[in-house]
């Protein structure tokens, strides 16, 4: 085991805990303990803000050269280590090895890179007439990140928070913290000054929630459920600092009835099961015309049966376990839940696949003749569970995928960019994939409704780290 794992990076040193209490960190594949860290508590969080205060005033006043070289410096020692990052968040939480060294670990590196293209280009200071709109860095800002991305969450806010001049305290999930740690250890080789990144490992009730309530803290970013969105807002409230969130999801994938079908199931089936259906903005309703559906299902079904389900180590596994015993437990409530109120199980179904004797794996799981009542259709899953549903119009279509709590994303596959785009226009999400398109890092994430607030990636994630001060009555030369 890592020294490290057991201590917190605070200005710019390990240190231990000022109240020592561990956890275990089991690997949902094996179920045996892959690890162990300390739980931190109030009291480091004040000493993590503390430094991080103090380092803000020389930090914020750092040339946009240097911090364009930190993150620069940052992404070649990232690189550097990507596989060792790569088996650290499969034995954490259990992502398929060729998942965590392809999109885990890429897509950090990827945020770290598009935030240094922002910051180069990037206009701090603007003239309208006689007053000049300045931008400038928030101040220290709380970052509480979640297991299912562990170091792509972590990236997608502490790149652009470092690029703007902001000092940090970052919280990873319990569940997930190694390859954080290891991520700790890369930005102290880069040179990150002291104090510039602090992590405190721990839950959200004892860390989360200081983070949240502290007075010396000026922006909270966080990534989770929405329940525990809810919480940190409440929290944060009492000292009315800005608060972001991306919460959760229960995108709706349009097939219109011009489409390649084959395609279009394929490619929602693909999304939907990925990391083990455990991504926020799985597509998990899959929406097909009614004269389609039985064709829908039979295809789904296919896919669904030929998924690779095992040993995330295994290079050809697509599907690995999720991530805690818990997680499994709340699975597999939901897929009992959709066979008592009615929907047609066409594949998979409750209980740990007869092939495996320990690990939290769940069956891709695929329903039909689901509605829009069922709580299958309502509430987020965050596993491989798909319900199939049907509409006779564009109209009933929309009015469908807009039938949510949620508004994260959304997906429509047509005959053209046209239809897709049509259709999608009406759809209230903060993200629209057309046609199978993939991601674009310099494009903004985030969602409507209870799927949060604010927006991450590109210039519109990096102005959430920056405030917009007016300073008028100045003359022109």
């Amino acid at each position: 085991m890592n020294d490290n794992n057991m201590k917190f990076y605070i200005d710019g040193e390990w240190v231990p805990p000022a109240d020592p209490r561990s956890v275990d960190i089991i690997n949902p594949a094996t179920e045996e303990v892959a690890g162990r860290i300390s739980l931190g508590s109030a009291a480091d969080v004040d000493c993590a803000v503390v430094a991080a205060r103090r380092a803000f005033s020389s930090y914020s006043a750092t040339s946009r050269e240097e911090r364009l070289g930190l993150l620069l410096r940052i992404a070649e020692l990232y690189q550097e280590r990507r596989h060792e990052l790569a088996r650290a968040i499969t034995t954490e939480m259990g992502a398929p090895i060729a998942l965590a060294t392809s999109a885990q670990t890429g897509n950090a590196i990827q945020h770290f890179n598009e935030a240094a293209a922002t910051l180069r280009n990037y206009e701090f200071e603007r003239m309208g007439g006689n007053t000049l709109i300045v931008r400038e860095p928030i101040g220290v800002c709380g970052l509480i990140t979640p297991w299912n991305f562990p170091l792509n969450q972590i990236a997608s806010k502490l790149a652009p928070a470092l690029a703007a001049g902001c000092t940090v305290v970052l919280k990873p999930s319990e569940l997930a913290p190694l390859s954080a740690l290891l991520l700790a250890e890369i930005i102290h080789d880069a040179g990150v000054p002291k104090g510039v990144f602090n992590l405190i490992n721990g839950d959200g009730p004892s860390v989360g929630d200081a983070i949240a309530r502290h007075p010396d803290v000026d922006m909270v970013s966080f990534t989770g459920s929405t329940r525990a969105g809810i919480q940190v807002a409440i929290s944060a409230a009492g000292t009315v600092k800005r608060v972001t969130q991306e919460l959760g999801g229960k995108s709706p994938y349009i097939v219109l009835p011009n489409a390649d079908l084959t395609t279009a199931v394929s490619a929602a089936l693909a999304r939907c099961y990925t990391n083990s259906g455990q991504v926020c903005q799985a597509p998990t309703r899959l929406l097909v015309h009614a004269a389609q559906h039985a064709d829908a299902v039979r295809l789904a079904k296919r896919i669904t049966d030929e998924t690779k389900l095992g040993d995330p180590l295994d290079p050809l596994v697509t599907v690995g376990p999720v991530v805690s015993k818990a997680q499994f437990d709340r699975v597999q409530r939901y897929i009992l839940c959709g066979i008592e109120e009615g929907a047609t199980l066409v594949s998979g179904g409750p209980g740990r696949p007869s092939e495996f004797n320990r690990g939290y794996f769940v069956r891709p799981t695929l329903f039909s003749d689901v509605n829009s009542e069922m709580t299958i259709a309502r509430e987020e899953i965050f596993g491989p569970v798909m319900s199939i549903q049907t509409y006779e119009t564009e109209e009933e279509a929309v009015a469908i995928a807009n039938d949510t709590l949620f508004g994260l994303a959304a997906y429509v596959h047509g005959a053209s960019q046209d239809d897709a785009r049509r259709v999608g226009s009406q759809i209230r999400a903060g993200r629209i994939y057309l046609n199978g398109a993939p991601a674009d890092r310099s494009a903004p994430f985030g969602g409507y409704k209870q799927s949060g607030n604010g927006r991450e990636q590109g210039v519109f994630g990096f102005e959430e780290y920056l405030e917009v001060k007016a300073i008028l009555g100045i003359q022109s030369a």
